[in-house]
This record gives C-alpha cells, structure tokens and sequence, in this order.
C-alpha cells in the first residue's frame, strides 16, 4: 500500500511539472506568435533592426536584465536565510522556478508556493510572510515612483480625471459593510484578527535592518529596469527629454501594477498601458510596443524558460 501510493504522488507530481512547462512554454509562444498588439513577423523585423546594426546593444540590454534579477535574487536570499541559511544559487535556483510555476496564476499568486516547496513543511508559512515583504518592497517602490510620474502627468498635460460616480460608490460602501456584517456574525474577524497577530509578532521579530536592505534593493531594481526601458527608447530615437521618458515610464509600470491579471497577460497590459501614456507625446504605437515587448522577452519570458530546468529538476521532500 505504501509503495503504491509513494509512486502515485510522484507520478502526479511529475504530471504538474510537466503541465507547469507545457504551460509556459505554449503560453510563452502564444505571446510571441498571436500577440494581440502586433504580429510575429513586425517584430522578427524590428529586433532584425536593432540588434543587427549594434551587436553592443544586444550586450548592454542583456546586463541590465542580468542586474535586475541578480538584486532580486540577492534580495529572496536575504529574506530566505531569516528561515534557513541559503546560498546563491539556491536562491537563484528558486526565484527562477517560482517564476516558471507562476505564470498561469493570477499576479503571479503561485510563486507563493512554488517558493515555499523548496523548505520543510514547518517553515512555509514563514517563507510565504517572507516572499509576501519582498513583493510589497518592489510594490512600494513602484508606487512611490508612479506616484511622482502621475504627478508630473497631472502637471504638464491635460489629463481629465474622471467623474466620480455616486451610484457605484454607494453600492460599494453596501456591499463592503454587508460583508463586515456577516464577518462578525459568522466569527471570520475574530479569526483574521488572530492570524493577523501572529503575522504582526513573526514581522516585529525581524530586524530593522533586514527591511532597510529589501527595500533599497527594491529601489534600486526599479530604477535599473525603468531605464532598460529608458535606454530602449533612446535605441529607437526618441529625442523627448529624460524628465519626460523617466515619469512616463514610472506611469506605466503604476498603472500595470494596479491591474488584476494572469502573468500571461502581462505583455498585453503593459504594451496596451505603454500605448496609451506614451500617446502623450505622439510616439510612434509600434515602437512602443516593440519596445515592451522587449522588456518582457527579457524579464519575463527568458528568465520563466531558464526557470523551467529547474522546475523539472525540482524534488519535492516530502512527498513520502
């Protein structure tokens, strides 16, 4: 019986794995082949252009992907050895992998337990609390940033705020204070409240400067990314300002953030988002595009499928 069921689970673990690259992989090539914002072959002739005309460009863009991710492994190491001493490579090994395992969930919601896989069964609620700081470190980081871009948007260009609706308004005070109503009724905010105390006292015991750390590497992961997209777009000759680009840019990455959907997805939104803020300055839709879709072959897509030899790699302890 016992055999039986040990070559069960590791027969239905090798099964998700196998879903989980399929997955990547078809959704990868569904971004690339189908993409909903230009076709295949404009962008095959626009990467012809760019990369054929300066081999340094290629390098250079290639180093600032090779930065960004080095800080956010650094920055999982840090958080990672609060629970158990790690090395690079391992924390490299598991940023990669929680990426590929992500990419078919909703904002990337899967590397929450795709991270927590890699230690025993008693830390793993430790390890999410800890992936969950290092992901509201790289929000607050593109929050403060948009929020300056959205400033200077409002400053200098006539952005029409919409209308506030009251109707919608109050129907959502409605529904909220329902649900508060039944919270209490049923005992669910007794039972937050208690969870929510002990992820307050596991925060606490952490030190100061543990979270000094994470979120200067948060900022700084987010500059070097906003000006990849910033060196691409001098690439394609565009001759508006630094100031201009710089809070433009902080704009889309803000507005992407906000937006709930699958990491699949994540082309689309941006490129779509890129498209309408940077009509602002009446540039060209296919550079921007093209320039997005850049961004995401070397942030996303090419990290997610060196990801996947380590999900395919990966051996789940406790399987017995």
């Amino acid at each position: 019986m016992y055999n039986i069921s040990y070559k069960y689970k590791r027969f239905l673990f090798l099964l998700i794995k196998l879903v989980l690259l399929i997955g990547a992989f078809y959704f990868i090539y569904q971004k690339l082949v189908r993409n909903q914002l230009f076709s295949f072959a404009e962008l095959q002739q626009q990467l012809s252009i760019l990369f054929s005309e300066n081999f340094w460009t290629f390098i250079i863009l290639l180093l600032f992907t090779d930065v960004n991710w080095l800080l956010e492994i650094y920055k999982w190491k840090l958080l990672a050895t609060v629970e158990k001493q790690i090395a690079f490579f391992e924390a490299y090994q598991q940023s990669l992998a929680s990426l590929t395992a992500s990419i078919i969930t909703p904002n990337r919601i899967g590397e929450y337990g795709a991270k927590a896989l890699y230690f025993k069964k008693k830390s793993r609620k430790k390890i999410v609390l800890l992936n969950f700081i290092g992901n509201m470190s790289q929000l607050a980081a593109t929050t403060f940033f948009g929020l300056i871009g959205l400033l200077f948007l409002i400053t200098n260009y006539a952005i029409k705020i919409p209308d506030l609706n009251v109707e919608k308004l109050l129907l959502l005070i409605t529904i909220i204070s329902l649900l508060y109503f039944f919270s209490i009724k049923f005992g669910i905010i007794k039972t937050v409240k208690i969870y929510l105390n002990k992820i307050v006292t596991f925060l606490k015991q952490l030190p100061k400067n543990l979270y000094i750390k994470i979120i200067s590497l948060a900022f700084l992961r987010y500059l070097i990314f906003s000006h990849q997209f910033y060196f691409l777009l001098k690439i394609f000759d565009v001759e508006t300002d630094y100031l201009v680009l710089i809070n433009l840019i902080f704009c889309v990455y803000f507005i992407a953030s906000i937006i709930p959907s699958l990491s699949i997805f994540d082309l689309v939104i941006k490129g779509s988002v890129a498209v309408l803020i940077f009509s602002l300055i009446e540039l060209n839709e296919l550079t921007v595009v093209t320039i997005t879709t850049i961004m995401w072959l070397l942030n996303f897509a090419v990290p997610a499928l060196l990801g996947s030899i380590f999900v395919i790699n990966f051996k789940f302890t406790d399987i017995k």
